[in-house]
């Protein structure tokens, strides 16, 4: 398939792509603008990730919206996240069924305010049973607290020690059912995982580009699915 001067394998597409939006605060701050200024700019960048995902074909998309070390942030900046998140659920269900997209939040959504996860529940009822690619919007989330969300519930499962291991655990992740990430990729230049699926991407494949998240737009896409399919994947064995 040719498409922006690309040629791209539809043969071999990454069966899940895992993207770390960041930049936003910097995108702004070049412009001499409040940082929620980049984050409200950066919602056509998502929905744009999220068309050019879906057009391509690919399985599950992930987003990285919200990290739990997030709660860190100013005050002011937190609240305009959650306004945002709000107005992205409400506003993008007819979308999400227009494109038969099934969405999912990922992360501890009772820790989000009320009315974020009101918003959210509504989105999540709404595209249930949607059959086209799954989104995943990663709220509230961290990977060191997924696995011990994991934990907890293997616990209270009552599971003894011995039929504990790799397959059972992966049952109690927030992504359970999906096909782990094939492909992560990081915006801004920034090179580190901020406890992102940690789980998860044990055998992915990394792209750190220097754009910052607002500059996004399709072609960034296709040019990481053209990297990706250049790579050589051997899951630590030899060809």
């Amino acid at each position: 398939m040719e498409i922006d001067g690309y040629t791209i394998d539809e043969s071999r597409l990454p069966r899940h792509v895992a993207i770390i939006m960041d930049g936003n605060g910097r995108w702004a701050k070049k412009r001499k603008m409040p940082r929620i200024f980049g984050h409200r700019t950066a919602m056509k960048a998502v929905r744009q990730a999220i068309t050019t995902a879906s057009d391509l074909g690919i399985e599950v998309l992930t987003l990285y919206a919200f990290s739990t070390e997030n709660w860190k942030r100013s005050a002011e900046e937190v609240s305009g996240l959650m306004s945002l998140a709000i107005r992205y659920f409400l506003n993008e269900i007819k979308s999400m069924n227009d494109r038969d997209i099934r969405v999912r939040v990922i992360g501890d959504i009772s820790g989000l305010p009320e009315k974020v996860q009101e918003a959210a529940h509504k989105m999540l009822a709404d595209t249930a049973d949607n059959q086209g690619m799954v989104l995943n919007l990663a709220l509230n989330y961290g990977g060191r607290e997924e696995l011990v969300h994991a934990a907890r519930k293997m616990a209270e499962a009552g599971l003894s020690p011995d039929q504990i291991d790799e397959a059972q655990i992966e049952k109690y992740l927030y992504t359970a059912g999906q096909p782990d990430p094939d492909l992560v990729v990081r915006t801004s230049g920034e090179k580190r995982l901020s406890n992102f699926l940690l789980w998860q991407i044990a055998y992915a494949e990394f792209i750190f580009d220097d754009i910052l998240w607002p500059d996004f737009d399709a072609s960034c896409f296709y040019k990481w699915i053209v990297e990706y399919q250049h790579r050589d994947r051997r899951y630590g064995g030899v060809k």
